[in-house]
């Protein structure tokens, strides 16, 4: 287990503060449109990565957390007439990354994106991402998934999961899927989120069983399915993880749980995270432990301070189990 960051590099500057900060595993994309990526794009990847002294870890395939109008391959959830093609374009991909040597990549299987309502003040003003259900529109119409059953959203699934996860246990290559953020009711825009909800990831990872088929984590997205975080949150963690179905962790906290909720800095939130890292090392998790959100806050480089708070939050943590 191991610290790690999916932050884009804004320059090579980037790279080089993470190798100064000790972040040396790392979860990041080649230059262009995900659809153009080719083998040799992927080892040139490696090879900058490498240059920093960083291991690059993991890439995105190209289905994005956005919502499916952004979508590079909008058919494979859609279920339209180019879902085929777009699967193997991904299938080609994934060969591509084992090839390269990168071992593993992370995804999303999602319609409506990440829905949140107005950010609300933190610690000190920080401006923090936050959802308030009676604070949205619960009669919002449906986007371009248009209105989508939970068995059908099943079925589109197991149609991925059942061309795709072959492709990766032959080739090696550990797919993490994230769950989708936050929970919502059922229908809502027209969609059941069916990744939305503790039960529906446990049917997730059981489907198409490999040992390469697993989760991207997001400790933060899975506190936000439960009635009381703090406490049912760890019992989650050993559940997945002995079952070797985490391949990387969003280490993300929150203020709140299902329904409302505010995003925090790992310390301040309700779920007690030096307790969670043990319960991950007791499970037997070996691969990254990283940042995904956090709050706005001031200064000339706000995004890079608030990671590197976390980036030391964690290190700290990891420290303490002797695995610093």
């Amino acid at each position: 287990m191991y610290l790690g960051t999916q932050v884009e590099a804004r320059d090579d500057d980037d790279y080089r503060v993470f190798a100064q900060l000790g972040v040396k595993h790392i979860c990041a994309d080649p230059p262009g449109k995900p659809a153009s990526w080719t083998l040799s794009d992927l080892e040139r990847h490696r090879d900058k990565i490498e240059s920093f002294g960083l291991i690059l870890d993991m890439i995105q395939l190209p289905l994005p957390s956005q919502s499916i109008e952004n979508a590079s391959y909008p058919d494979i959830l859609l279920a339209g007439p180019d879902r085929d093609r777009q699967i193997d374009a991904v299938c080609k991909l994934i060969e591509d990354v084992a090839a390269a040597g990168i071992p593993s990549a992370k995804y999303n299987l999602n319609l409506i994106g990440i829905p949140r309502t107005p950010d609300e003040p933190g610690r000190g003003g920080s401006m923090n991402a936050s959802f308030r259900w009676d604070k949205t529109d619960q009669q919002a119409a449906p986007g371009l998934a248009g209105v989508l059953s939970e068995d059908e959203n099943w079925e589109r699934i197991d149609y991925f999961l059942e061309r795709v996860v072959p492709v990766a246990t032959s080739n090696r290559v550990r797919l993490a899927c994230h769950p989708h953020d936050p929970y919502t009711p059922p229908g809502y825009r027209g969609v059941t989120r069916v990744l939305g909800s503790v039960e529906g990831l446990k049917k997730f990872v059981l489907m198409r069983e490999s040992p390469y088929h697993g989760l991207n984590f997001c400790q933060g997205s899975v506190g936000e399915m439960l009635d009381n975080p703090g406490e049912e949150i760890n019992d989650i963690i050993r559940w997945f993880g002995t079952r070797n179905k985490i391949f990387n962790v969003h280490f993300r906290n929150i203020r709140g749980g299902k329904l409302s909720f505010m995003e925090t800095f790992p310390e301040e939130g309700d779920m007690d995270m030096a307790r969670s890292v043990r319960v991950y090392r007791e499970v037997g998790y070996e691969y990254m432990l990283m940042p995904d959100h956090v709050p706005a806050i001031s200064g000339r480089d706000p995004t890079g301070v608030a990671f590197a708070f976390c980036y030391g939050y964690i290190a700290a943590l990891l420290q303490t189990l002797g695995q610093g």
